[in-house]
């Protein structure tokens, strides 16, 4: 606790502070830096001040008669005076928090003696009943308490001296503080003079500022006449320079119809040349047409000829069989035979072609180099040396050599025939040098010294003998020499080298030891596989005093056959000096190697040791102790235990406990080791054929039957094998297997140069010291057991939540959740309890109280607020699933006097309460006002729960559907709503959509358009017309509107584009625009409509059938008719067959022959029907017959232009806007007849022919009713065509 300040006096207070000077004084203290008014504004009466004249010039004079002494001596004063009061209010917090603790001690005291009488009691209890266990407990919590009560009142006693202590200094300096009273109200007076003249200096400013502004707005009128003048010279100008533009442009119309009607005339020359360019190409298209039809027949044919010729090979190869077969051959094997022929006679011809190819570049080049020699000889004309220069021979057979070990690049060149009798034949030559390679080196050396000799006179000639080449029936000697050459070279090598080592002395010393050092100093291949090469460098550095030689000697005999050397002799090498020697490795068997390799010095002989190590198995694990420490029983902890192998091989592991048995070695089946010994008996072309042949038999003759039993029979061995592994494998059970054991990952395989880490789970269930011994078992027998122990002691704790997981399910951000969490006892104590949130999680979740004592046997209940913010998934870390959106948030239970705390788990799905818009922005684009605009937008909840969405405040030109924008979505759906937007005048729009969530979220989606009113209006813009039969017409009738009969925007809406400016009022021009091969007419569909006036538009809907359908009908009618002519005709033609007993083979090809005749003269009729045809009107009117009825649907739009039609001329079009476009909607539904014509074949027409003028002519129809209903007939003049005026 702290002591309270010492007391000081005046003098003390005001000589502790240093002197400074009067600048300093000024800079630290506000209150002086206030600029003082001048005395102008001092005389000035009326400013606001609410002194008397005579106050203010006694107030100046005492502020100018102030020294820096008096400032300096109030500065110390008002500091004198703030210490004082801070002194004074640290002093009174300090009293009262002593006096608190005082009745908190008074109450702690009252507290103890009060269980000590109830001890007493409970003691007296117990003595009566004789409860020696109890008594002594209650007597030793009685003297706890007596002794906490004495230290009660030591407290108190100290607290209360201390007390009043603070009382007595307190008072001291409330009469410090009275004996200041006079300067402090000395101060607050000075300070009153100065707020006073303050004031008025701030009157004074406020003037200026006025007097200020009014000058800034005398000059902002002058600038405004200013601006207007210059405004109306500008418009003097520009109008003078628009009637000069509109002369000008008047001139240049006059020109740009001249030049219009030039570019036209060039227009048409060129659309002439065009369509000339374009026929030549029409007809070059048929022409290829026309020759890739022909090259496809040839084509076909080609396919037919190959595929009769592997039709016959196929029946060829399948004879051979069949007489192999009969003869009782392996037919499979001879067919292996034949096909193996036949690639290597494939590979034969390839290399003999090739060897054609490499003789004629061997020749080619020699030629091309002969002539290059003759070139430069006849431009530089040296003197002819036979020592030094090379010459052709020479440089051919140096190629030759390069060429046949692979050195030489060649380019193909062809070698005239008249010129290849005067070189040897390559042949030859090949045959010679292939012979000198078998010779020794010193017969090499020789026969290359006559080949170095100059050109002889006859070298070419036919009388030269050739070197001759011994023949193979002679015995040569091995390459290596015998053995006894090989000791002989051994020993004169041993010799050569004791001539060779001498001492190296340098100032008299004599160097000692290995003259050459290595890094690395060990050349060592690890994990090696066969077939691969490796390559490593060493270096070897000079070691010696001085200059030293250094030689390869070799490598031992049991590596030469895998390691060769790579070594150039640097020659004298100066101390400190290294080079480089390149060890190449080709391992050929699976075998550890070791050896040296050696070197020659001049100073002695020194080697570096080779070792070839294979792939192994080096495991390793990371702790053998695994110490878990106390846990809580009923809780799961688990610790990893890491199994390295840093070795170059894989192997299976298990772990297990020590008292389990497991035996690693899989076993195989007998049929398998049995084939296994039963195969190497064989040589290698009996295994392949016999493998073959088998296959091929097991293809060709079992059965499905015998290939399922097959299955079941591997399956039968497979379950066999595991029952048996199973029942090799015995577990001892054990009271502590409960308590620690292994995680999932027990037993897998361990790659090369890994790790895999294998959990150890503590479930502690008694408490007391639990430990477990574990063995790592692995396949490889080489490899040896590892062991492991895991101990761990369970600690039963008094407090425990029964919830563990506390599941707050699906939560929003920004959203308040709550819950309580009950804390239970088992301690006959009461027990301080603080509850903690993990660190990452302080700024979500809060857990109320924070502190609390929980009563003996009880429990308590603590609040759970959770609020989730945006910034939960940054935050947690961890304890944050962002895939999943789950939270798992640990929090702790911490006991007093308890080095475990208790924890529990808050979980919850925390999703966001966001509803996506998609697309954030519509453009509507043009639209008029007799039209709606629909567009379709997405609406997707990325929430995980339901929510109700709504669009609120909609203009009355916008709508949404279904459901007037109101809904549910439901989580993660997205539902599809349609904005329909409907203009009221045209002006350009730009608002925005809000869509609002059930929780007051907003979500805006922007919208833009444009909203047009065309100068014309329909009097109907949907017609839907009534059920037409086929061949019917249907006549419907609107009108075409002009109301746009004045300029002025007070009478009506002007029609205009958005905000550009209105049409003109005058006559208005339209045209629908009808799409190709529609059954709608429309008259008429161009004309000009008055302002005021309206035109009859006529719309006729006659429903036809496609005219593709009518001629397929057609073309069936015409094949049934042909194939039934056709079928009379066979059955002629088989009658005669059947006389004359021809094949059955010819009966089937001329019947194809038939059919193909037919299908072609079937389209070549289907070409040739006419509308006008018999079949056309048959096949018409099957079809009305059976036609079902279908439903169209047409926009049409109607496109608008200022001006009349009449004033354009012929070929000119009218400037239509595309945004003054009018859309016309029909429906149109089509129908079957209710009467077909049956007489004349159905056909509609009557033809009465020539008729004599006074005679009569009559005819008969017959109809049928082919609708369900009765109808009453009556026939009328129908009117096919129609007029009318606009």
């Amino acid at each position: 606790m702290e002591e309270p300040t010492a007391q000081f006096s005046d003098e003390e207070l005001v000589d502790n502070f240093p002197a400074i000077d009067d600048e300093r004084i000024q800079l630290e203290d506000p209150e002086f830096e206030v600029e003082l008014p001048p005395v102008e504004f001092e005389d000035t009466p009326g400013l606001g001040c609410s002194c008397s004249p005579k106050e203010k010039d006694v107030d100046a004079k005492k502020m100018k008669k102030t020294t820096t002494k008096d400032k300096v001596q109030a500065f110390h004063l008002r500091r004198s005076l703030n210490l004082i009061d801070k002194l004074h209010e640290e002093k009174d917090l300090f009293i009262q928090k002593t006096r608190g603790e005082l009745q908190v001690c008074r109450q702690r005291m009252d507290l103890l003696t009060k269980q000590q009488e109830s001890l007493a009691a409970e003691i007296s209890t117990e003595r009566e009943a004789n409860n020696m266990a109890a008594m002594g407990r209650l007597q030793a919590a009685s003297r706890r308490l007596q002794t906490e009560l004495e230290h009660e009142k030591d407290l108190q006693s100290k607290i209360t001296a201390m007390l009043k202590d603070s009382e007595n200094a307190m008072w001291h300096i409330e009469i410090q503080k009275g004996q200041f009273e006079d300067v402090r109200k000395h101060n607050e007076e000075e300070a009153e003079v100065r707020h006073r003249c303050l004031e008025v200096h701030a009157a004074q400013q406020l003037q200026k500022e006025k007097e200020t502004l009014e000058k800034v707005e005398r000059n902002r009128l002058l600038r405004a006449r200013k601006s207007l003048h210059v405004q109306k010279e500008l418009g003097l100008r520009h109008q003078k320079l628009v009637e000069d533009a509109q002369r000008n442009h008047k001139v240049a119309v006059k020109f740009l119809k001249a030049s219009l009607g030039k570019v036209r005339e060039r227009e048409q020359k060129e659309e002439m040349e065009s369509r000339e360019h374009l026929k030549r190409r029409m007809d070059a298209v048929l022409a290829l047409k026309n020759n890739i039809t022909a090259s496809r027949e040839t084509l076909k044919k080609f396919q037919a000829w190959g595929q009769s010729r592997a039709e016959l090979a196929k029946q060829k190869a399948l004879t051979e069989k069949e007489v192999i077969l009969a003869q009782g051959g392996d037919a499979f094997r001879h067919l292996c035979y034949q096909r193996r022929h036949q690639e290597l006679e494939a590979q034969r011809r390839a290399f003999e072609e090739e060897q054609k190819l490499r003789k004629q570049e061997i020749v080619s080049r020699i030629l091309k180099e002969e002539a290059e020699e003759d070139r430069r000889r006849k431009r530089q004309h040296p003197p002819a040396t036979t020592t030094e220069q090379q010459t052709l021979r020479d440089k051919t057979w140096k190629y030759i050599s390069d060429f046949c070990e692979g050195k030489t690049a060649t380019t193909t060149n062809y070698l005239l025939e008249n010129e290849m009798p005067f070189y040897p034949k390559p042949s030859c030559l090949l045959k010679a040098i292939s012979s000198e390679s078998v010779v020794d080196l010193g017969t090499i050396s020789t026969e290359e010294e006559v080949l170095a000799e100059p050109d002889i006179p006859g070298l070419w000639s036919k009388d030269y003998k050739s070197y001759q080449v011994s023949k193979p029936d002679t015995e040569l000697k091995p390459v290596g020499g015998t053995k006894m050459d090989k000791d002989i070279l051994a020993r004169t090598m041993e010799q050569l080298r004791s001539g060779i080592i001498h001492k190296q002395v340098v100032s008299g010393r004599e160097f000692k030891g290995r003259p050459f050092n290595s890094k690395p100093e060990v050349i060592h291949f690890k994990d090696f596989d066969i077939g691969k090469v490796y390559k490593k460098k060493i270096t070897l550095i000079n070691a010696t005093y001085t200059i030293n030689y250094c030689k390869l000697v070799g490598v031992e005999e049991s590596l030469k056959d895998f390691i060769h050397i790579d070594f150039d002799p640097p020659g004298p090498m100066s101390a400190g000096m290294s080079c480089e020697v390149l060890v190449t490795f080709k391992p050929m068997i699976n075998k550890d190697l070791e050896g040296n390799v050696s070197f020659l010095a001049q100073t002695g002989g020194f080697s570096v040791p080779l070792k070839c190590s294979t792939k192994k198995c080096s495991l390793s694990l990371d702790k053998e102790l695994i110490d878990f420490g106390s846990y809580v029983v009923g809780q799961t902890t688990s610790r990893i235990i890491t199994l390295t192998n840093v070795g170059g091989l894989g192997t299976k592991f298990k772990f297990l406990q020590d008292s389990q048995f497991y035996e690693m070695e899989e076993a195989q089946p007998i049929m398998k080791i049995s084939s296994l010994y039963t195969c190497e008996d064989k040589s290698p072309f009996d295994k392949i054929f016999a493998s073959l042949s088998e296959q091929q038999l097991d293809i060709n003759g079992s059965s499905p039957m015998d290939i399922q039993s097959q299955k079941e029979s591997e399956k039968l061995d497979e379950a066999v094998v595991t029952a048996v592994a199973s029942a090799m494998t015995t577990t001892v059970p054990s009271d502590e297997q409960a308590e620690i054991t292994l995680g999932e990952v027990t037993e897998g395989e361990i790659g090369p140069f890994s790790s895999i880490k294998v959990p150890i789970i503590f479930t502690p269930v008694i408490p007391g010291e639990v430990q477990t011994k574990f063995k790592v078992m692995f396949k490889n027998p080489k490899c040896p057991t590892l062991y492991f122990r895991a101990t761990g002691i369970a600690v039963d704790v008094p407090v425990w939540v029964p919830r563990a997981t506390v599941d707050l399910k699906i939560c929003m951000y920004d959203r308040l959740y709550q819950d309580s969490i009950i804390v239970h006892t088992r301690s006959k104590a009461a027990l301080r309890l603080k509850f903690e949130v993990c660190k990452e999680l302080r700024g979500h979740i809060e857990l109320l109280p924070e502190t609390g004592y929980i009563q003996a046997q009880s429990t308590y209940s603590i609040q759970l607020k959770f609020l989730p913010r945006h910034s939960l998934p940054e935050d947690a870390g961890k304890y944050f699933d962002p895939d999943s959106r789950v939270l798992e948030a640990p929090m702790t239970i911490w006991v007093a006097d308890q080095i475990k705390p208790v924890g529990f788990t808050v979980q919850a799905v925390v999703t966001t309460s966001d509803l996506e818009i998609s697309p954030v922005e519509i453009n509507f684009g043009f639209c008029t006002i007799y039209e709606a605009i629909r567009t379709e937008i997405s609406l997707s909840n990325l929430s995980l729960l339901p929510q109700e969405f709504g669009f609120v405040g909609l203009p009355k030109y916008v709508d949404i559907q279904p459901n007037d924008g109101f809904g549910m979505i439901m989580p993660l759906e997205t539902l599809q709503l349609d904005v329909i937007f409907r203009p009221m005048k045209a002006k350009d729009y730009r608002f925005e959509l809000i869509c609002k969530s059930e929780i007051n979220r907003c979500f805006k989606l922007s919208c833009q358009a444009i909203g047009v009113h065309p100068p014309l209006e329909l009097s109907h813009y949907q017609i839907k017309f009534s059920a037409t039969a086929l061949y019917g017409t249907t006549v419907s009738t609107l009108y075409v509107i002009n109301s746009h009969l004045s300029m002025n925007k007070l009478i009506h809406s002007l029609p205009r584009i958005g905000s550009e400016e209105a049409a003109p009022v005058g006559p208005t021009s339209f045209e629908f625009l009808l799409p190709p091969n529609l059954p709608i007419t429309i008259s008429p569909s161009v004309g000009t409509v008055l302002p005021g006036k309206r035109c009859l538009i006529q719309v006729a809907f006659q429903p036809v059938l496609p005219r593709e359908m009518i001629l397929g009908e057609a073309a069936q009618i015409l094949n049934k008719e042909m194939e039934s002519k056709q079928f009379r005709k066979e059955t002629a033609q088989r009658k005669e067959m059947w006389k004359q007993s021809m094949p059955v083979m010819r009966t089937h090809n001329r019947d194809r022959l038939t059919r193909a005749s037919t299908l072609h003269s079937t389209e070549l009729q289907r070409q040739e029907v006419t509308a006008s045809s018999s079949e056309y009107q048959a096949a018409q009117a099957t079809l009305a017959r059976a036609f079902q009825g279908k439903f169209y649907r047409f926009v049409v739009p109607c496109v608008v232009a200022s001006g009349d039609i009449k004033d354009r001329k012929a070929l000119e079009p009218l400037s239509f806007s595309p945004h003054n476009t009018l859309y016309l909607e029909l429906w149109c539904p089509a129908v079957a007849p209710s009467i077909v014509v049956t007489s004349n074949k159905g056909r509609p027409v009557l033809s009465f022919g020539d008729i004599a003028v006074g005679h009569r002519s009559i005819k008969k129809i017959s109809l049928q009713n082919i609708s369900p209903e009765d109808l009453t007939v009556s026939l009328s003049m129908l009117i096919l065509s129609w007029s009318s005026h606009c």
